[in-house]
């Protein structure tokens, strides 16, 4: 079972490089993110929820976009913030 939001999902232009790290964390001096997430929306790329400054919770609060997913190399899942639901 899936909600709508991860149906219609598409996969966005990432706005930072992965080897970057989390852009906002770079650009505030920090290097202590954990891993990396990409909005399905619009292709801002932050840090996860296990990171001290949380910025891709922080964007879907500061946005609403629904959908995120991860920007690790080795991982294909999504996250739909507004249902809390997972998905592939």
């Amino acid at each position: 079972m899936t909600c709508l939001h991860l149906k219609e999902a598409t996969e966005p232009t990432p706005l930072a490089p992965y080897e970057g790290g989390c852009p906002e964390c770079v650009h505030d001096g920090y290097q202590d993110w954990v891993h990396l997430r990409i909005c399905m929306d619009c292709g801002y790329v932050g840090c996860c929820d296990s990171s001290p400054r949380q910025h891709m919770s922080r964007h879907y609060d500061g946005s609403s976009h629904p959908v995120m997913r991860s920007y690790e190399p080795s991982e294909n899942w999504k996250w739909c913030f507004v249902d809390e639901m997972l998905g592939a």
